[in-house]
């Protein structure tokens, strides 16, 4: 033990040494830029003594900098407006000998171009795709890059987009024989608790004039950055040009990674040339199998599971498509808590950053590549394409042109990951080809009255098949595309299934759509499970986007075959509000934009989780319709209708706050067999699980000022919680989750309206103001309801259910600083910020 322990910390030393004269420098590039908006159109237009330069470090947004605006900005993208931004950005260079050096973007929103010295050096269309390019021919010892990013097309999306540099820049030097951008896969084809087999294809790019011999040497790290395994090569001949090669070891007693406990390990390829290091390659990688059968459903590592997932948008909320690291961290800790295990990417690829928060805590992750095909949406409707005009213009305008290059730089950047285990080519195309529509038989079909969630295929499989014949005569085959998609995908990764989200898949099923997929995802079709298993028994299928609702889960749980769901939202998400001023975010979420939990995380909650929780939810009885008050009891009207209803409520509350007297429906989501209500004390009965379809635990109580409480037993655990009658607003309570704050941290904020006694007060609304000190800047303040159009970069907020959220990041912070909040009539609160750079 002890010599092993010596040899591990010799490796670790000599690696940190190799390391520090590698020839493979990835190098933070997001800081110290200029920015100007709407004052340049052309790079001959471009006047860097302009004083409307404005000096950034990136990520950066700048429509959620902007002010709402209905009248110049469209709903679809959330009434913020877009424009032409240019970014800047001088540096001094000293190159070295035959180097090579690279500016890589992990993601501009979009039309972009790029200069370097006045030279044009690339460009890039698409707004979620990482794209880089060679900067060598044009460096200088003074150099000058100009970003140029045209936003000018505003409904181009059917979701807020964001504008300009909002992901990550680096800038990346390498030596004249280096492993390339995304040269590098790691897999893992065996896998077990006793030993598994790492595999690592690679590439060599020898810019030499002449072959050359190199020694490889493989290093394993453990999460530790313990060197587990140690490998050398000798004697590799690397030709001039690119050289493809293999290495492949055996762990012992690998830690598994798992949405449980995501071990994660580290490769690193260190290339030599004659003693000499030239190159350095560290690659972050998780070992896990994953599995999907046609009857048991998905295996991780081997052991079945349920998937558990919520379908998320890009931005932020009030950080809007620049989203820092820790923002992601805390949306993801709330998702945690609920039981979820899986996350949705959509419609497109995500960021690096937020994969690597899912494989650091343990999320599974479905990349999804596009949105739209070469058959376009409508983007201000949610239909097929009915508009033709420049603002619209999305990118199925380039999808023949640039899908293929613009899905395999996806699948290279992010193929390492160990969260992604799956890769959807497409979010609901069916219905943009004109032959899906009248073939499903739920379009212009006077036979059909049923509402689409809740109704099977209105058409058998052999009208089906004849329609479409009859109505894609003329038409570019969407099998044609699935094809190209799929074949694209694999040329590169065949470790992952291909999936799609369908929401026709009774047509994708006989069209040949279905044929290219490896599991085939159901858009809101649950009621097909049954039908595809037993027509279609060779393909697997899940909920890939899917109502929060019980019954969704329900039929999961009911049917091994189903491997699990995405629900369609895990968060509110900015845009898809077109027509409905005023109004920023689509309400769909189990979560707001400001991160504050609603009805829909209870439940799933409930459902996710084993711990024994409960959660109190209050509204008026006449709210709910659909129930009755009969001899103590709380009734259904339609008990057989609670599968076909919709389940979302903004009217629920979280207060005990109404007229004396007034019958108040509580509501409880729980996993406890039985639960006790109380009114100050006073039993209103005990009720059990069992006797509620729906889930949902209700009771009918007259209002009185004072305590409602509930206990809840689960497996002789008890649970309890209790909602107080609170007086009027005293005070904000302000809890901060981080107040010592290095330079760029960023720390949440959250503001509750409490009363003289510190009770939360929900029941009622305050505008708050805050003043913050020098070196803590405001990243955005939101009160987390749809319909708030308030600015996110104002100092004031109206709360909404007696709460809102204001995120700062620490820029030129001192020693110590206060943040002021207050309001009319309200106590002044202080939060102290601490400079922890030391």
């Amino acid at each position: 033990m002890m010599r092993n322990s010596i040899l591990q910390i010799l490796l670790a030393s000599t690696l940190f040494m190799q390391c520090a004269i590698a020839q493979n420098e990835v190098s933070n590039f997001n800081n110290d830029w200029s920015f100007i908006l709407d004052e340049f159109q052309t790079i001959e237009d471009v006047d860097l003594n302009n004083k409307n330069w404005q000096k950034l470090d990136l990520p950066h947004d700048w429509s959620v900098a902007l002010p709402f605006d209905s009248a110049n900005a469209e709903g679809c993208t959330g009434y913020l407006p877009g424009g032409i931004g240019w970014y800047s950005k001088e540096f001094s260079y000293k190159k070295g000998k035959n180097e090579k050096t690279y500016i890589y973007f992990d993601g501009v929103y979009n039309h972009s171009e790029y200069w370097l010295n006045g030279k044009k050096i690339g460009k890039h269309i698409y707004g979620y795709s990482p794209h880089y390019f060679d900067l060598t021919p044009y460096l200088q010892k003074k150099n000058v890059l100009l970003v140029k990013v045209d936003r000018t097309r505003i409904a181009d999306s059917r979701w807020y987009t964001g504008s300009g540099i909002y992901r990550n820049v680096q800038l990346i030097r390498k030596s004249d024989i280096n492993i390339p951008i995304w040269g590098a896969f790691v897999s893992t084809p065996q896998v077990s608790k006793q030993k598994a087999i790492v595999n690592i294809a690679y590439k060599v790019v020898n810019h030499q004039k002449n072959s050359t011999k190199l020694e490889v040497e493989l290093n394993i790290l453990d999460d530790k950055k313990s060197v587990v395994k140690n490998e050398t090569k000798q004697s590799l001949v690397v030709n001039k040009g690119i050289n493809e090669f293999n290495l492949s070891t055996k762990l012992s007693a690998p830690k598994l990674w798992s949405t449980d406990e995501p071990n994660m390990y580290t490769a690193q390829i260190i290339l030599k040339e004659k003693g000499k290091i030239k190159h350095v390659e560290t690659i972050p990688f998780g070992i896990r199998s994953i599995r999907f059968d046609v009857d048991k459903g998905f295996f991780l590592n081997d052991v079945n599971m349920k998937i558990k997932g919520v379908c998320i948008h890009h931005d932020g909320g009030a950080v809007g498509a620049a989203v820092p690291k820790a923002v992601w961290e805390r949306r993801l800790n709330t998702l945690k808590g609920m039981g979820c295990n899986a996350i949705r990417m959509a419609h497109n690829p995500s960021s690096d950053e937020l994969l690597d928060l899912c494989d650091e805590m343990g999320f599974l992750v479905q990349d999804e590549f596009f949105d739209e095909w070469s058959y376009p949406k409508d983007k201000r409707k949610n239909r097929w394409d009915q508009h033709d005009d420049y603002k619209s213009r999305g990118y199925g305008d380039y999808f023949d042109e640039y899908a293929e290059e613009d899905l395999k730089c996806t699948v290279l950047a992010h193929r390492n990951h160990p969260s992604v285990f799956q890769w959807s080519i497409g979010n609901e195309i069916e219905w943009t080809f004109p032959s899906n529509r009248p073939a499903s038989g739920f379009f212009n079909n006077i036979d059909w009255t049923g509402g689409y969630f809740w109704s099977p295929t209105p058409f058998s499989p052999d009208r089906i098949k004849a329609e479409y014949e009859k109505h894609s005569v003329n038409e570019r085959k969407v099998v044609e595309f699935a094809k190209n998609l799929s074949t694209w995908t694999k040329e590169i990764d065949t470790t992952r299934p291909i999936t799609a989200n369908c929401i026709l898949p009774s047509v994708s099923l006989i069209n040949g759509y279905a044929d290219y997929l490896d599991v085939v995802g159901f858009s809101y079709r649950r009621v097909m499970y049954d039908y595809s298993h037993e027509l279609y028994p060779d393909k697997v299928v899940m909920g890939t986007e899917n109502l929060p609702q019980w019954h969704e889960w329900k039929a999961v749980m009911e049917r091994d075959f189903v491997s699990g769901v995405f629900l369609w939202t895990g968060f509110d998400h900015m845009g898809e509000v077109n027509g409905r001023w005023p109004s920023k975010s689509s309400p769909v979420g189990i979560i707001d934009q400001a991160g504050f939990p609603k009805p829909g995380y209870h439940m799933y909650r409930s459902l996710w989780t084993d711990e024994p929780y409960l959660n109190i939810l209050t509204q008026t009885k006449d709210s709910m319709n659909y129930l009755e008050k009969q001899i103590g009891a709380v009734l259904d009207k339609n008990p057989d209708k609670w599968e076909n209803r919709y389940w979302y409520s903004n009217v629920r509350n979280e207060h005990w706050n109404y007229k004396d007297t007034q019958e108040i429906l509580v509501e409880i989501m729980s996993n406890c067999p039985q639960v006790e209500v109380f009114l100050d004390g006073q039993s209103q009965g005990i009720k059990y699980l069992k006797d509620f379809a729906d889930r949902t635990y209700k009771w009918f109580i007259p209002y009185k000022a004072g305590v409602i409480s509930a206990v809840g037993i689960k497996d002789g655990k008890k649970v309890k919680q209790q909602i107080a009658t609170a007086q009027k607003p005293y005070a904000v309570k302000a809890t901060i989750d981080k107040n010592e704050l290095k330079q760029g941290e960023v720390a949440h904020i959250t503001l509750n309206l409490v009363d003289e006694d510190g009770k939360e007060v929900k029941y009622i609304n305050k505008e708050i103001e805050i003043q913050l000190p020098k070196g803590i800047s405001n990243l955005g303040i939101d009160n987390g309801y749809y319909r708030s159009v308030q600015s996110y970069q104002s100092n004031t907020i109206v709360t909404h259910k007696g709460r809102a959220l204001l995120i700062v990041k620490a820029e030129g912070l001192a020693d110590e600083a206060k943040i002021t909040i207050k309001g009319d009539g309200l106590k002044t609160t202080f939060v102290n910020v601490v400079n922890n750079t030391n």
